[in-house]
């Protein structure tokens, strides 16, 4: 085991007796839902991939501890930490994070670099980050990440408040194979379908996992984006759905919000036009997302 890392009881005892295991993400407990959701929402994601004969690993850094594997109570800690209290690390913030002995939740890219170290091979989690809207040079680090971490993120795509034909130009430079699960067409995180191509379609876990160990195989360095559309009776309507995007992001640009601060301000806002009804298809293919990353986790065991 990597001496860097602190192992939870249940994931020390699944890397000895090879069971599969899924990585999570602790971004959506800090940044991304609202208390109670965040802590529930957590649970759910780490009970379906239970349900299918898997192992939840969330990942997070407490008091400068990698932890791979959270108990409730951390996960409660940190659902019902103050906003600003709890870094968001991405890979230039680990060294800080460990160095400063901070709490901090790993979004896509931190997740994934500790997922590797971990020896997870299959990371599930909502949408990854991407190329802004209007802002072409601001480019999410989880893009960068999935081209040189070898893991397997599963996702309903990025978040559609992104710029998806550019978000997937940089996913083709950073040689990231994208595929659909089901589906021909990259999902758009609200929506089923975003009219983009992906670069296979699979129809069951166990065609993922085939994709997956070849890739090892071949001791490629990049990820592999595996597209799970939301589930059909949470989508949105594309139209709708874009339209209060195209009226949070417009909002944002006249508030003159920035950086990092942008995707909350967006998904909040767009939480709000929709009357929650975007926070129900985000919770559901959250949840879903972890189900079907714990069947390709699987899938890769057998």
């Amino acid at each position: 085991m990597n001496p860097n890392l602190a192992f939870s009881a249940e994931v020390s005892q699944a890397i000895q007796q090879h069971k599969p295991m899924v990585a999570l993400e602790s971004t959506l407990i800090t940044h991304g839902l609202p208390y109670p959701a965040n802590r529930e929402t957590a649970l759910q994601m780490e009970q379906a991939v239970r349900d299918i004969g898997a192992v939840p690993a969330t990942i997070a850094i407490i008091n400068g501890s990698i932890r791979v594997g959270l108990s409730e109570q951390e996960i409660e800690s940190l659902a019902r930490a103050p906003a600003g209290t709890v870094r968001k690390c991405s890979r230039r913030d680990l060294p800080i994070a460990t160095g400063l002995r901070e709490n901090a939740a790993t979004t896509v890219a931190g997740t994934m670099i500790i997922a590797h170290m971990a020896g997870i091979q299959v990371f599930a989690t909502g949408g990854i980050g991407g190329v802004h809207r209007g802002h072409p040079f601001d480019v999410s680090a989880d893009l960068i990440e999935l081209g040189r971490t070898p893991v397997a993120v599963v996702c309903s795509g990025a978040k559609s408040i992104l710029d998806l034909p550019l978000t997937m130009e940089v996913l083709e430079t950073q040689g990231v194979p994208v595929i659909g699960m089901g589906i021909r067409t990259l999902p758009a995180f609200y929506s089923r379908s975003s009219g983009l191509g992906v670069d296979a379609c699979v129809d069951t876990p166990q065609q993922a996992a085939q994709i997956i160990r070849a890739a090892h195989r071949l001791e490629a360095k990049h990820g592999i984006l595996v597209a799970v559309p939301v589930p059909a009776d949470k989508a949105f309507d594309e139209q709708e759905a874009e339209a209060a995007i195209a009226q949070a992001t417009r909002e944002a640009d006249e508030q003159k919000v920035q950086g990092k601060l942008v995707t909350p301000f967006v998904l909040r806002r767009v939480a709000e036009i929709t009357e929650g009804r975007s926070m129900s298809a985000n919770l559901a293919l959250l949840i879903n997302n972890a189900r079907v990353g714990a069947q390709i986790a699987a899938a890769l065991k057998s």
